[in-house]
């Protein structure tokens, strides 16, 4: 099996991806100019929404009709084609808390999304963030983030009006409600993806770093967004204070990077894994954009680490992508949410003049029955968009070792205190 047997996506679909990825660059700190789109971000003009009302939260802990409580269900697909179930089991009391900002998916026709909760959210928090809930209790909150059509928009050049400092300003009252409200002084992950990792970098920065709250900080998984730190370094940079993580025990530190296919690494204009900008803009000093390989913590090796991942069974990456599912062994049906591929896919961290990555590679087989050629790709027309990479499954590759890496820190974290 080849690529060619996934479908191309429906053109809608395409848009969304493309926003994702603008949105990694229009939704970062403002002193982060790497990741900066050059048209100003107006002010904000509406008070925040109020987060003591539940209905405001994608993710709350002992609800029962909760974002977080979707089917994680996954099929594990063998090198020989054989299926195997394995359930999921949230943990019935978790001693840490995560918080997650979701990317941009909203399929509002405004430029700020509203507070209601639509397919969309739900479904990007069943394939990012509810597989969390095996290791913390989850708290996403509803924001008015800027918009699917807002980023289309200027994408086509047409008038840009979202309002980014009202997004950021709903998530850090959320944070702020949190803090007050749910967390006790208890160690926290913050994760987030694109838009959702842009908004979680300023409120480290802001919010959290030189505060009484960084002892509460166990990670931040900043994913599919570039984060400037000095070459060859683990701290400075976005964060002034939080290193890169460079162990599976290591706590108060962050994880980020951005993937592409060892076999279509990110060309010389695409906007992933660079501190550097068309637009002109730059940041001061020698920077790159970091790049840390959640398997690489937690099982060190020299070249490519295996991947632990789960990636939606139907093959979709957004709530809107639709195309006929992936046959994952050939002969065979999935019927589970997710699957997962043991031994399919590697990474490894890639760093080039100008770019930094988490490079994928398929190891696949044309004589085994299992699928050479995972779906991801933002397809036009049916070609891959080289500059975006895997932007849309970020998260869905490394999943497995993301939340396993949760539990080590969590274990750490609590050791220590």
């Amino acid at each position: 099996m080849t690529a060619r047997t996934l479908a191309p996506r429906l053109v809608l679909g395409l848009a969304l991806g493309l926003a994702l990825g603008v949105a990694a660059c229009a939704q970062t700190p403002a002193g982060n100019d790497a990741a900066r789109t050059d048209m100003p971000a107006p002010p904000a003009t509406a008070s925040s929404p109020d987060y003591a009302d539940s209905a405001n939260w994608l993710c709350l802990p002992g609800r029962a009709n909760d974002a977080c409580t979707q089917d994680q269900t996954t099929t594990i697909v063998a090198a020989d084609g054989s299926l195997t179930p394995e359930p999921f089991r949230a943990a019935a009391d978790a001693p840490i808390d995560c918080f997650y900002v979701y990317p941009t998916v909203s399929t509002d026709t405004t430029p700020n999304s509203d507070m209601s909760i639509d397919a969309a959210e739900r479904f990007v928090v069943q394939q990012q963030f509810a597989r969390f809930a095996s290791v913390c209790r989850t708290f996403a909150p509803m924001y008015r983030q800027v918009t699917v059509a807002a980023l289309r928009a200027m994408l086509l050049g047409r008038p840009f009006t979202a309002d980014r400092a009202m997004a950021y300003g709903d998530v850090k009252a959320a944070w702020d409600h949190y803090i007050q409200h749910h967390n006790s002084g208890r160690g926290v992950i913050l994760i987030g993806h694109s838009q959702g990792a842009g908004v979680i970098t300023e409120l480290v920065a802001n919010e959290i770093e030189g505060k009484p709250v960084a002892n509460r900080l166990i990670a931040a998984y900043v994913i599919g967004a570039n984060l400037p730190v000095p070459r060859g370094a683990l701290v400075g940079g976005a964060f002034k204070s939080t290193p890169l993580c460079a162990s599976k025990m290591q706590t108060g530190c962050a994880v980020s990077y951005v993937s592409f296919r060892t076999t279509a690494p990110p060309p010389a204009s695409s906007r992933f894994g660079t501190t550097q900008m068309n637009s002109g803009l730059t940041v001061s000093g020698d920077m790159a954009a970091a790049c840390v390989n959640p398997a690489a913590l937690l099982r060190p090796q020299s070249g490519p680490v295996g991947l632990s991942t789960y990636l939606a069974a139907g093959g979709r990456a957004s709530s809107i992508d639709s195309g006929p599912q992936p046959a994952w062994a050939k002969g065979k049906t999935v019927t589970t949410p997710f699957v997962s591929v043991p031994g399919l896919l590697s990474a490894q961290c890639v760093s080039t003049p100008t770019h930094t990555y988490l490079s994928i590679t398929t190891n696949a087989d044309a004589a085994d029955p299992r699928i050479d050629a995972i779906p991801g790709d933002i397809l036009v027309f049916g070609r891959p968009l080289a500059d975006w990479g895997l932007h849309l499954i970020d998260v869905n590759l490394a999943m497995g070792d993301l939340v396993e890496l949760a539990r080590h820190q969590s274990e750490a974290y609590r050791a220590r205190r």
